[in-house]
């Protein structure tokens, strides 16, 4: 029968049900032992693969762990259980260990599957949520998921449990990614794709046009406002014997134009910033965003081996997709 809830008890509710899964969370803390640090030397040192299988909600919870390990450089495949039974135990090669993930530990696919995993002298390690469980006891190694109860009112929909197999199979994915050495350059070879790839590994280089603005000390205002404004950046770097020794912007020259009234005689070396904020053409392009985002600037001077080698504009990293 549908119940009418105010605001208050709506949120009062949502909170209950957010404070179950911290406390889930919490309790799975404790089931991290040497158990846990076994299992984890165990993958590691594997010389197959991980097959992660599950039923139901489990499943579900078994595909994203097995998305996590492949990009963070553990190879996994996923086997539906009730798929693995009808046809698809041939997945299963001889050198992989199988990771069974289950709440109850005692579905009827389960317990057909186990033992004929078993029987081809595959390692089985259980991620379950009731010890003593099929499951359990027929496994060789077991990471506790047990929760006291879910978030569901009727302690019947897979909520706080599987949020408790997220955790455990996140925590052992990074583990092994400690293990692995793994770095940011290894994890963008696996996300070449997307805003999260392109932020590790495109390059300065790969963005910037090959204009490059520039006027010596001595250029007059006019030759300035051409060289800024034909090259569409809203800066010009200013020269002197090859090096770069100043930037002028569109906004220098804006503060320049309140504060003069004698422009004919105004050269770059009056109006051009210092010291101007430099990136390296090879440094990664979210590094040249972040370097212009923590000094309120839009655009960076690029150098390569201290040559000048263009402008680098914030538009043009926003038009790449970088962020």
């Amino acid at each position: 029968m549908k119940k009418n809830l105010d605001n208050s008890s709506i949120i009062d509710f949502a909170r209950g049900v957010v404070e179950i899964e911290r406390s889930a969370i919490e309790s799975i803390e404790n089931y991290i032992d040497e158990n846990f640090s076994q299992i984890v030397n165990l993958i590691f040192n594997s010389k197959g693969r991980l097959i992660i299988t599950g039923i139901g909600k489990s499943a579900i919870i078994g595909q994203k762990i097995v998305a996590t390990l492949n990009s963070t450089g553990t190879p996994s495949v996923f086997l539906h259980a009730a798929d693995a039974i009808h046809g698809d135990l041939g997945v299963i090669q001889n050198s992989d260990i199988v990771l069974c993930i289950s709440k109850s530990g005692n579905s009827p696919e389960i317990k057909v599957l186990v033992p004929l995993i078993k029987a081809m002298g595959n390692t089985v390690i259980a991620m379950v949520g009731n010890i003593g469980s099929f499951l359990d006891e027929t496994a060789d190694y077991t990471l506790n998921t047990t929760v006291t109860n879910e978030a569901c009112p009727n302690n019947l929909a897979p909520t706080a449990s599987t949020t408790a197999q997220l955790v455990m199979g996140d925590a052992l994915a990074m583990t092994l990614l400690k293990l692995r050495g793994f770095t940011s350059e290894d994890f963008s070879k696996f996300h070449p794709g997307g805003a999260l790839g392109k932020k590790l590994y495109t390059t300065v280089g790969d963005i910037i046009s090959g204009a490059m603005p520039e006027v010596d000390t001595e250029a007059h205002l006019d030759k300035i406002i051409i060289e800024i404004s034909s090259n569409r950046l809203g800066a010009t770097a200013v020269i002197e014997n090859g090096v770069v020794v100043g930037v002028i912007t569109d906004g220098d020259l804006r503060r320049m134009l309140e504060k003069r009234r004698d422009l004919v005689k105004v050269r770059a070396k009056d109006i051009m910033s210092c010291n101007p904020k430099v990136v390296d053409y090879d440094d990664l392009a979210i590094n040249a965003y972040n370097l212009m985002d923590s000094n309120k600037i839009t655009n960076l001077i690029v150098l390569q081996n201290k040559k000048y080698k263009g402008i680098i504009h914030m538009h043009d990293i926003h038009s790449q997709g970088v962020v």
